[in-house]
């Protein structure tokens, strides 16, 4: 079987293929990184067939879809999955085949409704169910910590306790562990009787995931993150350094358009000498107004560089073709020590 355990930050994506017929799946990958995902398939001579979540992520943003959409593979999760691009929906006790490999689906519900682990030969995928040395957290709505005990123990007895685990988290900086060590050392599952584990479960101190609002509402949509978003518009603009931008503010260059896109307060606290002012948020309703001639050269400005680079794409879409962005915002701008004015 190839097998390769992909680190990504605090995840481990795994890509599992059957050498013989060069067919493979994708277990939990993570949108950073699907160029290093398609280099390691090329590397190994294999067409990814799956692309596979075991349960809606909170804490990072899933590649299956954008994958999907590059690769003509389909999206794999639980029925339950509320998704709109999953391909295919699957249950417990069913499987699929990737060549002369078997992905057996086992329905692993307390993490979030719709988890479930993935068993290849003696490798147990556990996405966020059982992790080394602790277990999924129910935080989500629709979850139950009684269900996670439940099932716990329940595929305890069913499964060999040599099956080595394979979680989607990365912990204490190991690759595995197996179930045997799980049920013997993790501290959360020396609460054998059922209401002392939901109690625990209740009153985990934990913070949430940075991201958990943006991953949920991508996860489950489909949609963009705002990382997508900003990475697509620089590349389709391109960009002017402060420095430059000083040379031309000094020798009057009046082919260059200079369009702050903050907020009124923030503009009026202090702006680039000629720079005129127009919000994102009215960008679309008033330019036309405010830029009649399509041809101008246009460099839009903001706080930190994100706004202007997301203005000044949207400029492009629209027809000023020659619209770009600062390479940086009024932040370095201020801290360059270059001038301000509040004309």
């Amino acid at each position: 079987m190839i097998f390769e355990q992909i680190a990504t930050g605090g995840c481990r994506p795994y890509l599992i293929g059957c050498a013989d017929t060069c067919a493979a799946a994708l277990i939990d990958p993570e949108l950073s990184q699907m160029d290093r995902y398609l280099a390691l398939a090329s590397h190994h001579g294999v067409r990814i067939h799956y692309l596979i979540d075991t349960h809606t992520h909170a804490d990072h943003f899933s590649a299956t879809g954008e994958l999907a959409r590059r690769l003509q593979a389909q999206v794999v999760m639980h029925q339950l999955s509320t998704e709109p691009f999953v391909d295919m929906r699957v249950d417990d006790g069913e499987s699929l085949k990737l060549g002369k490999l078997r992905i057996d689906v086992l329905y692993t519900p307390g993490h979030t409704r719709d988890s479930m682990c993935l068993r290849v030969e003696n490798r147990l995928f556990t996405g966020d169910t059982l992790l080394i040395g602790v277990i999924g957290r129910t935080y989500l709505p629709s979850v139950d910590a009684a269900d996670l005990y439940d099932i716990l123990l329940n595929r305890r007895r069913l499964l060999d306790e040599t099956v080595e685990v394979y979680p989607a988290p990365e912990y204490k900086n190991r690759d595995h562990s197996t179930l045997a060590q799980e049920f013997a050392q993790s501290p959360r599952l020396q609460k054998r009787d059922r209401q002392a584990f939901v109690d625990m479960m209740h009153n985990l101190s934990l913070s949430m995931p940075t991201h958990l609002t943006e991953a949920l509402r991508t996860n489950l949509s489909g949609a963009k993150t705002i990382a997508q978003l900003l990475s697509e518009a620089a590349s389709t603009v391109s960009f002017m350094t402060i420095d430059e931008l000083k040379a031309r503010v000094d020798a009057q260059d009046r082919e260059l358009v200079i369009l702050d896109v903050r907020e009124k307060d923030a503009y009026a606290s202090g702006h680039v000498p000629g720079a005129r002012h127009l919000p994102r948020g009215q960008l679309e309703l008033k330019v036309d107004e405010a830029l009649p001639d399509p041809t101008l050269r246009i460099l839009t400005i903001c706080e930190f560089g994100r706004v202007s680079t997301l203005a000044a794409a949207t400029l492009r879409q629209i027809g000023f073709r020659r619209a770009i962005a600062l390479d940086a915002g009024m932040k370095a701008w201020r801290e360059a020590g270059y001038p301000l004015t509040t004309d």
